[in-house]
């Protein structure tokens, strides 16, 4: 395909497509200005096909939104941010659970490779998604790397969903011991999703993190562990996954991360029979989750209370007009 094919291809995306056009327009810094409660308005129009019911959020959807907007604890900042979460897991229920950081960093430039294992997986603390994996330091391409992170750490994580906990989450770079069943085909993650410390959705991934819907299956069940006949993007498995024999260790640790949150994810991997914290998400897919079936949205919304926020965010106005 030619780049004048290409471009005429974009151009008409451009202009037919609305959330194409959105997700290009906000990558272009055309809302950055924008207040967050009418970018996350304008987003979940385009997004979700309909207004944001922001004075009585009743859906999932719609509930972490609102919490964007009022549930801002500093402690969530800590709980997003990679490098500060590992001590704070670390403290509740042991280091044992914690893959050490190798290393932490301000910029890329600062790395001393000498002092890093021969592999090793470089990491973003400020957002997710952005990584680079180094399975032999003599072939690793750090020009590549450099390039990657010199661009994610000017990078605001915050912009493009308005999640709060990244707002202000200082960007560094940490290293991590490289773990080889990870980011395979087969690799499983398990993912708690949690309201007031409680572990309701139990999902476990299979596949490659943030590759395509085709090449990964999400399977949710109860916290009884009973299979819930709904998917979000990622479809269920042909044949449903098994739960590990840790599984009571994962929920009670998720249970004591969670404790106080109205609602959060924990995820964890299992290593030759040893769990492993992976990091904690606020909001979801940002919040805009195409439910299947649609009525799972309202389900999960049931499960938010947000009468304790709504508490301490009419205190704090209050306060301000005092």
């Amino acid at each position: 395909m030619s780049i004048i094919t290409k471009v005429f291809h974009a151009a008409r995306k451009y202009m037919t497509d609305p959330v194409y056009r959105f997700e290009i327009n906000q990558a272009a810094g055309m809302y950055d200005r924008m207040s967050d409660e009418a970018y996350l308005r304008k987003a979940y129009r385009v997004r979700m096909g309909k207004d944001l019911n922001l004075d009585n959020p009743q859906t999932f959807c719609e509930k972490l939104q609102w919490l964007k907007l009022y549930d801002h604890n500093p402690y969530y900042t800590m709980l997003a941010d990679k490098y500060e979460v590992k001590k704070i897991v670390s403290e509740l229920v042991g280091p044992q659970y914690v893959l050490p950081a190798l290393g932490v960093w301000d910029s890329f430039d600062e790395i001393d490779f000498d002092t890093l294992p021969e592999q090793f997986i470089l990491k973003c603390t400020h957002n997710s998604g952005g990584f680079a994996v180094c399975k032999d330091k003599g072939t690793f391409d750090r020009q590549a790397a450099k390039k990657l992170f010199d661009k994610l750490l000017k990078t605001s994580y915050f912009l493009a969903g308005r999640e709060w906990v990244y707002k202000d989450i200082k960007p560094r770079i940490i290293a991590e011991p490289y773990i080889d069943t990870l980011g395979k085909k087969d690799s499983i993650e398990y993912k708690l999703t949690c309201f007031d410390g409680v572990a309701k959705i139990i999902t476990i991934c299979t596949g490659i993190a943030h590759s395509a819907y085709e090449n990964r299956t999400n399977d949710n069940f109860d916290r009884d562990l009973n299979h819930l006949p709904w998917y979000a993007f990622y479809k269920n498995a042909q044949v449903t996954p098994s739960i590990p024999p840790q599984m009571d260790e994962i929920i009670s640790i998720a249970e004591k991360l969670s404790k106080d949150i109205p609602q959060v994810r924990v995820d964890f991997y299992v290593i030759d029979g040893q769990v492993y914290f992976g990091e904690m998400t606020f909001y979801t897919w940002s919040g805009f989750i195409d439910f299947t079936p649609p009525e799972w949205d309202n389900i999960m919304g049931s499960y938010i209370n947000l009468d304790k926020v709504s508490a301490a965010a009419a205190v704090k106005a209050d306060q301000k007009e005092l």
